[in-house]
């Protein structure tokens, strides 16, 4: 089989970039390892709480032991599925900020500020209030309001306001500081992933979606990319690609094909047999993610999904409402209130995130409290720990090695301190005096700093935000150019979170998105120069 592209990894990036692709006339093969999305939970937005852990739309995926959480492992979600991670994810749509992408410039990366970039995330965007400056209307990838409305919510918004956040309405205008409303990635209720969003409005004969078709390997000759090898069911296939390969399998997969395609650290693929055709020690190294840590209370009043959940007329009133009007708590995302804030006043932006939720579990998958309950996870989002991605084994079919090695330097142990005494503050604000909260996690900790870093140890865990594995940077040790061209091999980009230099400050669907459209420019305009 020969074609134009081939793109590895149907997910939020691939599926965009295989519909540029292939409307633009070239033809275009697209590798999905997971399914097809017609699992009806992919649809449903709480349906994440049935895709995520489920070997049907997730990869499975565990970290190594850290140290940094006193030695705990941590179920790692990763979308495998059409769609990918927008099929499994919390739907929120957030870019970051302005300041992200002018620091990408800064290191040595031309046309990837802030300026730069906005056009790429209004060129897909179908935002709810229609066009403006800042957002772009009419596109494929749907913006909306949340459905749905929780009267604890709103006091605890009037309580970080009273701390002294500003209200705001949109956390995407460059400058996300503040407390407000998240807006999702819905369509009258109903989840929207790349999927429906890119690929189902392809109208065109040039491009063919295989599922089931696991990535072995890149295949290199002469030093270029000549296509790919890949597995559906016990057959081994391969495709080849006259003019380019672009790797969109995430920030865990990519960096883990590559290294099985004999592309990373020299050291790494000689001790599992593989033939070494580029030592490239930083493919795989650089992982950044967001740790939150899971800040909770216990109400003594107060109306919460915990108690309507927790009773079989709150559950069928749940069914109902969605059944009728798609909306409700099955409407809901993750998080429906959110926060953006500083973790000390002479930061020049926000370095923290709150995701706050009317709800308290004792960990993801568990049953909801019996009791009415808030959670305000919060995250540092410039995270100063640096972790990897390594292959277990020669064998593609095996997970890889994950290891985030969170609160690994003082300056994250610092935050995270910071992060749990600020959470307490806005609990304490006259606005949730009504509640008389009682706090869960961290618990009884006192306010010692010792005793605060411990916690942060105990309850921190990933908010699947993986990103960084295969970084652009402007010097050799960066594995990616501005380009996203993989430097000593021609003819193959990566096009995913992976390529971010540094980790974008809110959740990264969005800037993944953004970097599939802008890759899909670059592809198109070098095939214009050929």
């Amino acid at each position: 089989m020969e074609w134009d592209y081939i793109v590895a990894g149907a997910g939020s990036a691939g599926c965009v970039i295989a519909k540029r692709l292939s409307d633009a006339g070239y033809k275009t093969l697209l590798l999905e390892a997971g399914g097809k999305d017609n699992y009806h939970w992919v649809h449903i937005p709480m349906g994440y709480l049935y895709c995520i852990n489920n070997p049907r739309t997730d990869w499975m995926y565990r970290t190594e032991a850290d140290p940094g959480l006193n030695g705990r492992s941590l179920i790692y979600p990763r979308g495998k599925v059409l769609g990918g991670c927008s099929s499994i994810n919390g739907m929120l749509y957030l870019r970051g900020q302005a300041a992200d992408y002018d620091g990408w410039r800064q290191l040595g990366l031309p046309g990837w500020g802030w300026d730069d970039v906005l056009p790429y995330f209004k060129k897909s965007e179908d935002y709810v209030d229609g066009a403006s400056e800042l957002h772009g209307a009419g596109g494929e990838w749907r913006v909306e309001n949340q459905r749905l409305h929780w009267d604890v919510l709103d006091d605890w918004m009037e309580a970080a306001a009273s701390w002294g956040l500003p209200k705001v309405t949109d956390f995407n205008t460059g400058n996300n500081e503040g407390v407000g409303y998240f807006r999702v990635n819905q369509r009258d209720g109903w989840r929207m992933n790349t999927a429906k969003a890119f690929l189902r409005t392809s109208q065109n004969d040039c491009l063919k979606v295989e599922t089931q078709a696991h990535c072995r390997k890149v295949l290199v000759e002469a030093g270029r990319a000549t296509g790919v090898e890949y597995q559906k069911g016990d057959k081994v296939l391969t495709a080849h690609a006259r003019a380019e390969v672009i790797l969109s399998a995430g920030a865990i997969n990519s960096p883990q094909i590559l290294q099985l395609s004999g592309l990373g650290p020299g050291q790494l693929l000689q001790e599992h047999g593989i033939s070494v055709l580029k030592d490239a020690p930083a493919i795989g190294s650089n992982l950044q993610d967001h740790l939150q840590l899971r800040c909770a209370w216990r109400l003594k009043q107060g109306h919460t999904l915990n108690t309507l959940a927790n009773s079989l007329w709150g559950k069928a009133k749940i069914g109902m409402e969605y059944a009728l009007k798609r909306s409700g708590p099955m409407s809901m995302a993750p998080s429906q209130l959110g926060a953006f804030a500083r973790s000390r006043p002479d930061l020049a932006t926000p370095d923290l995130e709150y995701h706050v939720q009317p709800l308290t579990l004792e960990a993801f998958g568990q049953p909801l409290h019996d009791f009415p309950g808030l959670t305000a996870s919060v995250c540092n989002l410039r995270p100063e720990s640096r972790g990897h991605v390594a292959i277990s084994s020669p064998d593609p079919l095996q997970a890889p090695k994950i290891s985030p090695n969170y609160l690994s330097t003082e300056g994250d142990r610092q935050v995270a301190v910071a992060a749990i005494r600020q959470a307490r503050a806005i609990m304490a604000q006259p606005a949730m005096a009504q509640y008389a909260a009682e706090e869960l996690k961290p618990g009884p900790v006192s306010d010692d700093e010792a005793d605060l870093r411990k916690a942060a140890g105990d309850i921190g865990t990933t908010i699947f935000h993986p990103t960084c594995t295969v970084h652009m940077g402007q010097g050799e040790d960066a594995p990616l150019d501005g380009e996203l061209r993989l430097r000593g091999v021609s003819g193959l980009r990566v096009a995913d979170a992976s390529v971010m230099p540094r980790i974008t400050s809110g959740n990264t669907n969005a800037p993944t998105i953004m970097i599939a459209e802008k890759a899909a420019d670059m592809i198109l305009e070098a095939a214009r120069q050929a």
